[in-house]
């Protein structure tokens, strides 16, 4: 297929054909082709246009970027693995512990370009040495724990910030949005974020037109009376333009604070690539190092002009499910549009316009969400949390991480949330797995009919052993 840029017409070219897939080498007509792109990008405006308005970053750059972005992945995965690249909400809670330091724009965007670079050259390892590394230096409990104190990190972000700029449209907001999630079907279902966003949209219009200005803080911090919805900046905006780029700038603190991330992208893109090729029956094994190292290459020059990170989006994985269409040139024209948005300040205003309220009802959802995965892959990869090997070292990191906990070197450096919670777990496991006892890294089940093996304080092979050989027979 070369660079992945030529498609050969499935059947008609209107529908696949019954038990059939579009695959990523083929396309239908290009009238549906270019509806399908116009698609993906709406599945994933809920989270990747949101992402960069929490990081404080320019929006209009941000889906430029993202467009560049998809480029480069499908170039580099030589049209092998559909997938359209947008922000990364991993990195909010990040953004949101820098910018509470006093660090700029600059100083989130240079932190995670150097995240970015990191990805990259995990993708190179990967491709190198096979999937294998990834596993043995970070297992699931430790993959799980540090997506999962990613997200929940960001809990005070949305109790502090967003949540009392309008609390009765946040509350709205939050119900119609898990309303939509749950009891909508297909399409509709997966656009359940962008759905609460025209809700937020649309409710914040109705009370400012029956209850007036509303007298609360505002993202600055201040209270004041204030429009929930104030669209001034989108009539000022031109309909075309660039939009507003800058350097990155180094701080180790900020960066200490950002790489914890490169574990959640990492478990995100191999995650998309086995689902990718469970659905369209290929094994694409040999591209994991290639869609990671990709990922990292868009990152690095997305950060480098001022734009977020970017990674694969699970929305556009449901959409691919729905329709049966894998064709990668839907996603080629699906960065088209992107990047037509991306030259379109009027667009970028309309994103920055975002009541507070509304992201205060979203952000409950998407920020426990974003946790909650860390819960599902422990449950996908049947983690025994009874065993303490597992158990310790994940329920440390995850109450200093969530908690904010802070561990002071000098004036100047300290460790704290993600990244001290991070090192705990990572280090934590990895230490006290050389210590433990052979029964305990078998990762059996802690308790078998009632009783512990690991509470047995006879030889590791006395009856702890025997159980868990049990344990294993009855499984097979």
């Amino acid at each position: 297929m070369g660079l992945g840029v030529r498609w050969t017409l499935h059947g008609d070219g209107r529908t696949p054909a019954p038990g059939a897939v579009v695959r990523p080498d083929e396309r239908l007509s290009w009238p549906r082709t270019i509806g399908l792109g116009a698609q993906h990008v709406v599945a994933m405006f809920g989270a990747s246009f949101v992402a960069p308005v929490l990081m404080g970053l320019d929006p209009n750059l941000a889906i430029m970027m993202s467009g560049v972005a998809t480029v480069i992945f499908l170039l580099a995965t030589k049209g092998r693995v559909p997938s359209y690249l947008g922000c990364s909400l991993s990195f909010v809670g990040v953004a949101a512990a820098i910018r509470a330091t006093g660090g700029t724009s600059a100083t989130v965007t240079g932190a995670v370009l150097v995240v970015g670079a990191a990805l990259f050259v995990a993708g190179l390892a990967v491709q190198r040495f096979g999937a294998r590394i990834i596993h043995a230096a970070m297992p699931p409990i430790v993959t799980g724990a540090v997506v999962m104190l990613i997200g929940f990190n960001l809990a005070p972000v949305t109790a502090a910030t967003y949540w009392p700029q309008d609390q009765w449209t946040a509350l709205l907001v939050m119900l119609f949005t898990g309303l939509a999630v749950v009891c909508l079907r297909g399409f509709w279902s997966r656009v359940a974020i962008f759905l609460g966003l025209l809700f937020g949209y649309g409710v914040s219009w109705l009370f400012d037109r029956v209850f007036g200005k509303i007298h609360s803080v505002t993202g600055a911090g201040e209270a004041t009376d204030h429009w929930r919805l104030d669209l001034s900046g989108v009539g000022r905006a031109d309909w075309i333009g660039l939009p507003s780029f800058h350097a990155p700038h180094f701080e180790w603190s900020a960066i200490l604070v950002a790489l914890p991330v490169v574990i959640a992208l990492i478990a995100e893109n191999a995650g998309h690539v086995k689902a990718v090729g469970e659905m369209t029956g290929d094994n694409l094994d040999d591209k994991l190092g290639t869609a990671i190292a990709a990922d990292g290459a868009a990152s690095v020059l997305s950060t480098a002009v001022g734009g977020p990170p970017n990674t694969t989006y699970s929305e556009n994985i449901g959409v691919m499910a729905a329709t049966r269409v894998y064709s990668t040139a839907a996603y080629w024209a699906a960065a088209g549009f992107a990047l037509l948005f991306g030259v379109c300040p009027k667009f970028g205003a309309v994103v920055a316009a975002i009541p507070g309220g509304v992201l205060g009802g979203i952000t409950v959802i998407l920020y426990g969400m974003i946790g909650l995965l860390g819960a599902q892959i422990w449950i996908n990869a049947k983690v025994d949390l009874r065993n303490p090997l597992n158990l310790v070292p994940a329920a440390a990191g995850l109450i200093i991480g969530i908690g904010g906990v802070t561990l002071k070197f000098t004036d100047d450096f300290r460790l704290s949330g993600i990244a001290l919670g991070t090192i705990v777990v990572i280090t934590g496991y990895h230490v006290l797995r050389a210590l433990a006892p052979a029964h305990m890294k078998e990762q059996e089940p802690l308790l078998d009919e009632g009783t512990s093996s690991y509470d047995d304080s006879g030889d590791e092979g006395g009856d702890g052993g025997e159980s868990a050989e049990g344990a294993q027979r009855a499984k097979s």
